[in-house]
């Protein structure tokens, strides 16, 4: 006999289309200091789509996690299929039938993809693991999902597409009738995107009710039956996705109406600034050459693996050239190092800001002084006051939500770490910043505030490199844009103005046959 199968409370019988599959009614949820959900009132049909919204803060995370029995609500109820329920602990959620993938994946990287999808639900007869069982059936769900991936192979050497499959396979074996998706497409590029769209589709078409939660609002408009928006821990509204506007969906969440989504203000564009010639690293980086000028910014873009970052990454010495040269304002410079960066006035704000940018024991001050401790530490002791006057200019300057310069930075939202690591980085009054996907992760609230920085930034003369997937943030943020493909700028847009995301994907996906015209599109 089998073991490892969870019994799943929820009917097979699929429920009436005016009874919602899952009803959560006045979810109230405290913290020290913090009420997170205010009479928080939910409802999901089967077969639908719901998309959940609102800015980082606004109570999405705490919700869920309620709904995933990670968090016990403090008042509320929750029904399954009309039954009252309460839900005791993420393994008891899975036991009916309700599974969460959050945008950091719960898998084992030496595990198999097969191994990962029945870890903890292994298929066993009399105490004995068959991989063999588990190998087939992983098979059948990955064929469900209309993807070609070998069981077998280690979830390490998986791409993150595809490690994303094995989550929602996990989710099928597990029989789930209700998945979370948690940011589900923020490290996908457009074409994985689509993939990941298809997959929602198709569990959808079985009947499966999927919360789908994202900052990127045209996947919202084409996948979701209905979005609900929450800010500050209250609900919004719940609204037919046919019913509502980007910038509808935008003030819901803000509480106050965008002028634009993208407030691109042309600055004073000046002489070059950042000069780069035929950098060179490897098959990652071929024969790269561009300037970025006084006020500019220079749009980077590419599907992923094009060589975007690795490009920063030279720029900022994180990675050795094995040719190439770059000058700074008409003087050439040696970087062997990001020391040698920072000190020649270039920083880089990373891809990966909890990984790379901060150091998230570490209170914000502590991560503000960090790279300005040449000014702030003379003879090695800390001007301790004088650190947190600057920080505190910095906390009024870029509106960044601190309880303290004491609290600890892992504790902020996404768009405040983001501005925790811009403001280290305008103390030190670099001249060329680099963005490297600056507003992932980040709400729509907190990205209209970036844009608005790189507007000053651009006006003070700074040069900027704007790395990014989004190609309306792209075209909505940038001077010029570069289009990278396997390792090598293949186009230019002069006026991203008058270009579209087609012309961009047209340059990214075409561009071996440009490489080889040598066409440069202006």
């Amino acid at each position: 006999m089998e073991t490892g199968t969870p019994t799943v409370a929820l009917q097979d019988s699929a429920p009436s289309p005016s009874q919602p599959f899952l009803r959560m009614r006045g979810i109230e949820k405290s913290f020290p200091g913090v009420h997170a959900l205010r009479g928080i009132d939910l409802e999901l049909f089967a077969g639908e789509v719901l998309a959940l919204l609102g800015e980082n803060g606004a109570g999405k995370s705490t919700l869920i996690k309620i709904l995933g029995g990670a968090h016990p609500q403090d008042e509320g109820s929750l029904e399954l299929q009309g039954k009252p329920t309460r839900i005791a602990s993420p393994h008891h959620a899975q036991q009916l039938g309700i599974s969460i993938i959050y945008q950091e994946f719960n898998l084992v990287p030496g595990l198999s993809a097969g191994e990962n999808i029945f870890l903890g639900n292994e298929l066993a007869r009399w105490g004995i693991i068959s991989r063999r069982e588990e190998t087939r059936r992983a098979k059948q769900l990955f064929e469900r999902l209309g993807l070609s991936i070998d069981p077998e192979t280690p979830c390490s050497r998986l791409t993150v597409a595809q490690q994303q499959a094995v989550e929602i396979a996990k989710a099928l074996a597990l029989d789930a009738r209700i998945i979370v998706m948690d940011e589900p497409s923020a490290a996908l590029s457009p074409r994985e995107v689509e993939g990941l769209l298809t997959i929602v589709r198709e569990l959808k078409s079985s009947g499966i009710g999927i919360i789908y939660i994202s900052h990127r609002l045209e996947e919202i408009l084409s996948i979701a039956d209905r979005a609900m928006i929450l800010r500050d821990g209250q609900h919004v509204g719940t609204r037919p996705i046919g019913n509502l506007s980007r910038d509808q969906m935008i003030e819901m969440m803000v509480g106050r109406s965008l002028d634009q989504e993208f407030p691109k203000r042309p600055a004073e564009i000046g002489e070059p600034r950042l000069v780069a010639s035929h950098l060179t690293r490897g098959e990652q980086v071929r024969d790269v050459s561009f300037e970025i000028r006084r006020g500019e910014v220079l749009g980077l873009t590419g599907l992923i693996g094009a060589g975007r970052t690795e490009v920063a990454r030279l720029l900022f010495g994180a990675d050795r050239l094995d040719q190439g040269t770059i000058s700074l304002d008409g003087r050439p410079l040696k970087i062997r190092s990001p020391r040698d960066a920072i000190a020649a006035g270039i920083c880089l704000l990373t891809e990966d800001r909890k990984a790379e940018g901060l150091v998230l024991s570490q209170s914000v001050q502590e991560n503000f002084g960090l790279p300005n401790m040449k000014r702030l530490a003379p003879g090695g002791w800390i001007r301790l006051k004088q650190e947190q006057d600057s920080l505190k200019g910095y906390i009024d300057q870029l509106a960044i939500k601190v309880s303290s310069p004491g609290q600890r930075v892992s504790t902020l939202s996404g768009g405040n770490q983001q501005k925790v690591v811009l403001a280290k980085w305008l103390e030190h009054n670099t001249d060329v910043l680099i963005f490297d996907e600056p507003t992932r992760g980040i709400d729509v609230g907190a990205k209209y505030e970036i844009y608005q920085l790189i507007n000053r930034l651009a006006a003070q003369g700074k040069a900027i490199l704007m790395i990014s997937s989004e190609l309306p943030e792209i075209l909505g943020m940038a001077d010029r844009i570069l289009v990278m493909h396997a390792g090598r700028i293949t186009g230019e847009i002069a006026d991203p103005m008058k270009s579209s995301q087609q012309e961009i994907m047209e340059l990214a996906v075409a561009g071996e046959r440009r490489e080889e015209s040598g066409e440069r599109r202006e």
